[in-house]
C-alpha cells in the first residue's frame, strides 16, 4: 500500500496521471496468470520482460479500430450519425478516440486521418481546412496526453494531409506521433513538405509503404511507437527478450544458437500464450466492447508481438569484441552473426502456434523493441549503440539487413544538423536510398529541435526541464523521456551534417 500512498502524495502528477497509476497498482495486486517457475526465473533475471502490461490483462495492448467503417456508419453506441461536414467529422473522431483503450489507456492509433477527413474537406477553402485541423490536433495534444498516440497520413497527397504538415510545424506538439506511408505514389513536393516538418518537429516517420503492404495484405496501420499491425485488430500483447542478458548465460555461439535461444523462446511464448489466453477466454473484453459490437475490431484480426532488444550487445559479448572495428555495426563478422541470431529466433518462434492469432496464421510477429526508460547499457532492438554509429550510408545499409525480419516494427533514428533544413531534398534522397535498400522505417529529427525522439515516441526538451524542476507536465510520457535521457545518452546520437 506504500506505493498507493506515494502516488496520492506525488506533487508532480496531475489528477489524471494519479488515476492511471492507481489503476495499475490495483491490477498488479492480483495474480491470475499461470506462469511456470522457469519462465518466472527468466522474468526475475530481466531476460524476459512483459513491459509492465499488468498481472491481469483486460484489454489488448494495441488496438487499431477500423475508423473508416466508423465514419461511414456512425455509431449506435454513441448515438452518432455519419458526419456531413468537416466539423462533424472531427467531432465524431474526437469522441471515439476518448473511448479506445490500449495498454496506456489512450488510443495508440488514430487512423489514416488525412483519408478519413478528406471527403469533408475537398470542397472547403484551404485556410478553413487548416484552421479546423489545427483545432483538431490541439485537442488531441491536450486531451490524449500520451506520446504513444499515433496518426497516419499518405501515401497520396491530400488537402488534409498538407494541412496536417503545416499545422504540425506551427503547433510543435508532441502528440500525436505521426507516420507518412511513403511510396512511389507520394508526390515529390508532398514528401519534401514532410521532410521539412520532420526537421522542425521530429515527425513524421517515413514508413516503407510497399514493404508493410506486402506483410499485411494492404490493410495496416502504424501505431504507438512504430508498430505495424492489422487495421480492425491489433496486438494482444508485446513481450520482449533481452538478448544481452541471454548471451551472458551461454557458453559460446554454438550453445547460444542451439540451446539457449530455443529454451528462451519456449519460455517467452509460454508467457505470451498465458497472457493471450486470459485476455481472450476470461477477461470478457471481446464480449463486452462496443468496438466489437460495431465491427470496428474483430478478434480474428489480432496477433501478438515477440519482441527482442540488445542484439548489438549480444553479438559483441559472443564475439568478445572490444575494438570498434570488431563490433556490431562495423564488422562483417559481427553483422553476419546478428543476422544468424535473428534468423534462428525467427525459426524458433515460427515453430509455435497460437490459436487466437488467426490473422497471422497462428504465428507471432517479430518486433525490434525500442527500449524502455529503465534500460541501461543495452540498445533498442537491432540498433547500433549510441556513440558507435558509422557514417550514415554505412549505417543505413547495416540497418537494412535486419528490417525485413520485423513486420510489426523496427526503427533506426538519424539526427541531422540544423544545416539540413536548408536542403530538405538532400534528406529525402537519403530516405529514398534507405527505402530502396530495404529500410522499413526512417526516423529523423534535427539536433536543435525542442521535440526529440526518445525510443519511438516524442518528448519536448522543455517539458523534461519543467518536470526536472518539480513542475507538473501534461503528457505522462515526459517522465519516461526524462529517465531515458538521463540514463541512456540519447542526446549524444551521432549528428549528420549537410555539407
Amino acid at each position: 500500500m506504500e506505493n498507493v500512498l506515494n502516488i496520492i502524495k506525488d506533487k508532480t502528477l496531475t489528477f489524471e496521471q494519479k488515476v492511471l497509476q492507481l489503476a495499475r497498482e490495483a491490477e498488479n495486486s492480483i495474480n491470475v496468470l499461470n506462469i511456470s517457475s522457469e519462465a518466472k526465473e527468466f522474468m526475475n533475471k530481466g531476460i524476459i520482460c512483459d513491459l509492465f502490461e499488468g498481472n491481469a490483462p483486460y484489454r489488448p495492448r494495441y488496438i487499431l479500430p477500423d475508423y473508416k467503417k466508423f465514419m461511414e456508419n456512425g455509431s449506435k453506441f454513441f448515438g452518432l450519425k455519419p458526419a456531413e461536414s468537416l466539423l462533424e467529422a472531427v467531432n465524431n473522431l474526437l469522441i471515439l478516440y476518448k473511448h479506445v483503450p490500449s495498454i496506456t489507456s489512450f488510443p495508440v492509433y488514430l487512423g489514416e486521418i488525412d483519408k478519413l477527413l478528406e471527403p469533408y474537406a475537398a470542397d472547403e477553402d484551404e485556410e478553413y481546412v487548416l484552421s479546423i485541423i489545427k483545432l483538431f490536433l490541439t485537442h488531441i495534444d491536450k486531451t490524449l496526453t500520451d506520446s504513444f498516440v499515433h496518426a497516419n497520413i499518405g501515401p497520396e497527397a491530400t488537402k488534409v494531409g498538407r494541412a496536417i504538415l503545416v499545422a504540425e510545424r506551427e503547433l510543435r506538439n508532441a502528440v500525436p506521433n505521426l507516420t507518412l506511408k511513403y511510396s512511389k505514389d507520394t508526390p515529390r513536393d508532398f514528401a519534401i513538405e514532410a521532410v521539412r516538418t520532420g526537421l522542425e518537429v521530429s515527425k513524421p516517420y517515413f514508413a516503407n509503404h510497399k514493404m508493410f503492404q506486402k506483410d499485411f495484405d494492404g490493410r495496416y496501420g502504424i501505431a504507438s511507437c512504430y508498430n505495424g499491425l492489422p487495421i480492425g485488430g491489433g496486438s494482444y500483447t508485446l513481450v520482449r527478450l533481452n538478448l544481452k542478458r541471454l548471451a551472458r548465460i551461454s557458453s559460446g555461439i554454438d550453445d547460444f544458437l542451439n540451446k539457449v535461444i530455443p529454451y528462451a523462446v519456449k519460455l517467452m511464448t509460454e508467457v505470451m500464450d498465458e497472457r493471450i489466453k486470459f485476455l481472450v477466454e476470461e477477461s470478457n473484453f471481446f464480449e463486452s466492447s462496443f468496438l466489437v459490437d460495431e465491427g470496428l475490431i474483430l478478434k480474428d484480426r489480432f496477433t501478438a508481438m515477440f519482441g527482442i532488444f540488445g542484439l548489438a550487445e549480444c553479438v559483441n559479448i559472443l564475439l568478445n569484441a572490444v575494438d570498434k572495428i570488431e563490433k556490431y555495426g562495423h564488422s562483417k563478422k559481427a553483422n553476419n552473426l546478428g543476422i544468424e541470431i535473428i534468423e534462428k529466433i525467427k525459426k524458433e518462434v515460427n515453430n509455435y502456434h497460437n490459436q487466437y492469432c488467426k490473422i497471422t496464421k497462428g504465428k507471432f510477429l517479430l518486433h525490434a523493441q525500442s527500449g524502455i526508460s529503465s534500460d541501461i547499457d543495452v540498445s533498442p532492438g537491432c540498433r547500433i549503440p549510441i556513440g558507435d554509429e558509422p557514417e550514415i550510408y554505412e549505417h543505413i545499409l547495416q540497418a537494412s539487413m535486419f528490417h525485413k525480419y520485423f513486420p510489426s516494427g523496427i526503427s533506426d533514428i538519424f539526427t541531422f544538423d540544423s544545416t539540413a533544413k536548408n536542403n530538405p531534398e538532400y534528406v529525402l534522397n537519403i530516405i529514398d536510398g534507405a527505402m530502396e535498400s530495404g529500410l522499413r522505417m526512417f526516423s529523423f529529427y534535427c539536433s536543435d529541435s525542442d521535440l526529440i525522439r526518445i525510443t519511438g515516441y516524442l518528448v519536448k526538451k522543455s517539458d523534461m526541464d519543467r518536470l526536472k524542476k518539480g513542475y507538473q507536465v501534461l503528457q505522462d510520457t515526459v517522465s519516461l523521456g526524462l529517465e531515458a535521457v538521463e540514463k541512456q545518452n540519447l542526446l549524444n546520437r551521432k549528428v549528420r551534417r549537410y555539407d
